[in-house]
């Protein structure tokens, strides 16, 4: 399993690459999981069943952004202890962390398993999806616990500069994951529900792999008097993590605002849709580990005062990001058609047809404004790293209205491939409103 890494000292590309590649390959294996169990369902049971679980998609992705949020903000504190060298505080934040985890994680489950209907009713799914959509997305709330116990192990994980046991545990669950898939789907017949839980089967043992790493490391090893609630360092964490989480709940917000006025075009126009949102997480592969090891590194070069390491950084990692997006894109452009008509069947070639025209046609928009998305994730990592974690919060406030702009007007004149651009539009306005105040911190 992977050890702690240091990134006060050394080179900042070739720390960022060495952080970043485990996570990059943890990436492929989570997205390979995603995009086998998207074409199982979409081919397996059928392109109403994908369309059913695109419905649902973004509210999939506001609890786990919850979960994400919390965790990544309670990170900062971890990495930044770190840095300083201060294991005792270290441990007392991971204990504190992991009850908030705990608390954080039966809310949000509650929440979500009481509140499907109306969550259904307010995304406007239509009445011959509703069904399966309500089947799916239910067990996926009765697993979030097994969510928030993933994301709080990896987030303590790679405050502490190790990024190769979340790979190790992605890799196991993404293997486990779409063999469950390929025996509930085709073998027991069990539809999307199969799906569903063979994903949240997979994430309790990608979980458990990096508990063994947290209980094998002894600087992140707590005790008992860890886990006492502290309501000064509760307080600290919540204070962190909250506006990381608000801001993935407004992206969210916006996203499911975004399907409700998609879940009026039809059933054709859902699946094709549905097909680039699932390949949205092909795209940012990179960006993701990109922000995590700016995350970590800035966060531990400020728990050590090396504030000129922070801006040596930040360049290397923004060369590193806008060429790989560039690569990315140019892929997309090439195989993205192919790739999405891997999840598309239908009894009726024409229909399938007019789907992947949709995915490619929604596809290709994305890809063009790649390098934007990946500074972004830049931006809002370095921010948090800092310690700023109201400034990415309210970016995402920034997301939020571009796309409740564009989306009202797509509405509004029934302008159907206008939904294209409120991702774009989004990460363009967040991107600047970030780099101004990134500047002006570092000034």
């Amino acid at each position: 399993m992977g050890k702690t890494l240091n990134m006060t000292q050394g080179s900042p590309w070739k720390l960022l690459l060495r952080f970043s590649l485990p996570l990059m390959l943890g990436n492929v294996f989570q997205q390979l999981y995603m995009l086998v169990d998207t074409a199982i369902v979409g081919r397996g049971v059928g392109i109403e069943a994908l369309a059913a679980l695109g419905c649902v998609d973004w509210l999939n992705w506001l609890m786990l952004g919850i979960a994400q949020g919390f965790t990544q903000g309670f990170s900062v504190r971890i990495a930044q202890a770190f840095g300083a060298n201060d294991e005792k505080r270290l441990r007392r934040f991971m204990g504190q962390s992991a009850l908030a985890s705990a608390g954080l994680a039966l809310i949000c489950t509650l929440i979500g398993v009481l509140g499907v209907p109306l969550f259904l009713q307010l995304l406007r799914v239509p009445e011959e999806l509703v069904a399966m959509s309500g089947l799916y997305i239910r067990i996926l709330f009765a697993g979030l616990p097994v969510v928030f116990f993933f994301n709080y192990c990896s987030a303590m994980l790679r405050a502490v500069g190790d990024s190769k046991t979340p790979l190790l545990a992605m890799t196991v669950a993404s293997v486990t994951n779409i063999a469950l898939d390929l025996v509930a789907v085709y073998g027991l017949r069990w539809g999307i529900a199969g799906a569903a839980a063979a994903t949240v089967f997979s994430q309790c043992i990608s979980g458990t792999i990096c508990l063994v790493k947290i209980i094998r490391t002894p600087q992140l090893r707590f005790s008992k008097a860890e886990l006492r609630p502290d309501r000064s360092n509760l307080g600290n964490l919540l204070r962190i993590g909250t506006p990381v989480a608000t801001k993935n709940i407004a992206i969210a917000v916006g996203g499911m605002v975004v399907m409700a006025v998609v879940n009026a075009f039809g059933t054709t126009f859902i699946a094709g849709f549905t097909s680039t949102n699932k390949l949205y997480g092909l795209l940012e592969i990179a960006a993701l580990s990109y922000g995590f090891a700016i995350n970590t590194y800035v966060g531990q070069n400020y728990g050590a005062g090396r504030f000129d390491r922070i801006r040596s950084g930040m360049k290397s990692a923004t060369v590193l990001a806008v060429l790989t997006s560039l690569v990315i894109a140019g892929a997309m452009f090439l195989f993205g058609r192919n790739i999405a008509m891997l999840f598309i069947s239908s009894e009726d070639p024409a229909q399938a047809a007019l789907a992947g025209d949709i995915a490619y046609a929604y596809l290709k928009t994305m890809a063009t404004a790649l390098p934007v998305l990946y500074c972004l994730y830049l931006l809002f990592s370095a921010l948090q790293g800092l310690g700023d974690t109201v400034r990415p919060m309210i970016s995402g406030f920034v997301e939020l209205f571009f796309r409740l702009t564009v989306t009202g007007i797509v509405a509004w004149t029934g302008y159907q491939t206008g939904i294209y651009y409120a991702e774009v539009i989004a990460w363009s306005g967040s991107t600047l409103y970030l780099w101004y105040h990134y500047r002006k911190k570092m000034k």
